[in-house]
């Protein structure tokens, strides 16, 4: 990452310094991307919370950052519309870090940019939605990784080119992938899972993977997390394992999919 980029984040994590305002994620394939939570004044003078994920790039700000914009308070077009205007804007600042002025332009423009709007209802504010219409979780199980370093660069790399979140799992012999993302390209890892020969047999020769299984899947919902990254994590311990999935919003997905299996 540039020293420009490096500073950038500093001041943000300055700024941003509220409870739940402000949380970053790496990846070793995909650079920086984190997320701001803040508001501005919608269609109706009410503060709109909004929740703005940047996706910087490794040659950011050379290019313009990864955007995606999330609030309850708006419809998925709203939604779209505003990161519409912010890579609009982007561009203008294109070569300099421009991230906390982007999100200054929104908190001043938002209500325009609603105006301009055109949602195809009579509301603003969308209800009794799922965070994001196209956005799913999936809870898939593997019974074992014999050429584990291979293997985990496997899963990292095609969550990277599928544009896929979440958690690659170990806890003792308990191997579980977690994924977040459009349904279609969870639908595709699980094809590349199934059809690639990504580990290896008692034998030593390659082989595909055939004991895979989904625990889970479901629409993203509003208590649940989205994650920033694909990140791989090792738990020493049951508790530390719950905890991962008490922080994403996701204890009853661990109480009837993961406690039964270490019975």
């Amino acid at each position: 990452m540039a020293e420009p980029a490096r500073e950038e984040l500093s001041a943000l994590a300055a700024i941003f310094c509220g409870p739940d305002e402000w949380e970053v994620g790496h990846s070793r394939t995909d650079g920086t991307v984190f997320r701001i939570l803040t508001k501005a004044e919608g269609l109706m003078g009410a503060d709109v919370p909004l929740e703005l994920v940047f996706h910087l790039p490794v040659n950011y700000p050379s290019c313009l950052p990864g955007i995606s914009v999330h609030s309850e308070h708006l419809t998925r077009a709203q939604s779209v519309t505003v990161k519409e205007k912010l890579l609009q804007q982007a561009e203008n600042l294109l070569s300099e870090p421009m991230v906390h002025e982007l999100v200054l332009w929104i908190q001043q423009n938002l209500r325009h940019v609603l105006n301009q709007s055109d949602t195809g209802s009579g509301s603003t504010f969308a209800t009794g939605m799922t965070v994001d219409d196209g956005l799913w979780l999936t809870l898939l199980r593997l019974d074992h990784m014999r050429a584990k370093t291979k293997y985990v660069k496997t899963v990292e790399k095609w969550a990277s080119d599928l544009k896929l979140t979440g958690r690659l799992m170990f806890m003792g012999k308990i191997i579980l992938i977690l994924l977040q993302g459009d349904r279609s390209n969870i639908k595709e890892y699980l094809i590349l899972q199934k059809t690639s020969r990504v580990d290896v047999d008692s034998s030593g020769k390659k082989c595909k993977e055939k004991m895979i299984s989904v625990l889970f899947e479901t629409k993203v919902q509003r208590e649940h997390k989205r994650f920033l990254a694909f990140e791989v994590k090792e738990y020493s311990s049951l508790d530390e394992l719950q905890k991962e999935f008490e922080t994403a919003g996701l204890e009853k997905l661990f109480s009837e999919f993961v406690l039964g299996l270490l019975r």
